[in-house]
């Protein structure tokens, strides 16, 4: 099974679906993120993976044409996790799932602290609804 996770920067949500899938799914899955406007992964969005013992330090923010043709041609699944902005389009066969979550990052206001809360909500959430995918999957 193929499966895509996409929002705008790649540098947060789609970033933690892919390394949370990735540890739910082990080897039965191939899993890829992208943003239709990539910047970088979000130093916060690594602390948060952390904590809960997943290492996504070396995923980084790309566009879905960064990724292989082949893994786009047989593509199962796109997921965008877009909430208040536009979510890329993917002109694609794969089954469109849109799980909206609020974008953890900005929030340049805030101290360190509450922006990582905003991450550990993001994070949280996405693995309830990959839980829940997992599940219908295998009935």
């Amino acid at each position: 099974m193929k499966i895509l996770f996409l929002c705008v920067a790649n540098s947060a949500r789609s970033q933690l679906a892919e390394g949370l899938a990735k540890n739910l799914f082990s080897n039965d899955a191939e899993l890829q993120s992208a943003g239709s406007n990539p910047t970088q992964l979000s130093p916060l969005a690594i602390e948060a993976m952390k904590e809960i013992g997943i290492d996504i330090s070396m995923q980084y923010s790309k566009t879905v044409n960064d990724l292989s043709t082949e893994f786009l041609a047989d593509l199962d699944y796109a997921i965008t996790l877009c909430a208040e902005e536009f979510c890329p389009v993917l002109g694609t066969k794969a089954k469109k799932l849109h799980w909206p979550v609020p974008d953890p990052g900005g929030y340049d206001e805030l101290l360190h602290e509450a922006k990582l809360l905003k991450f550990r909500v993001a994070r949280e959430a996405i693995k309830a609804k990959l839980i829940a995918f997992m599940s219908e999957l295998n009935k």
